[in-house]
């Protein structure tokens, strides 16, 4: 066993945070893709 195993700095369960982070880009993404079809819809 190493020092890292020993000496665990987060023990919350890494499905968790990767999810978080799954969410927050994809609404990111979501949200810039609905401000740029508002830019669409308003300039035709």
């Amino acid at each position: 066993m190493n020092e890292f195993e020993k000496n665990v700095q987060s023990k919350r369960n890494d499905a968790i945070d990767s999810g978080v982070g799954f969410i927050v880009s994809f609404s990111f993404f979501a949200t810039m893709f609905i401000i740029a079809t508002v830019i669409k819809i308003i300039g035709s």
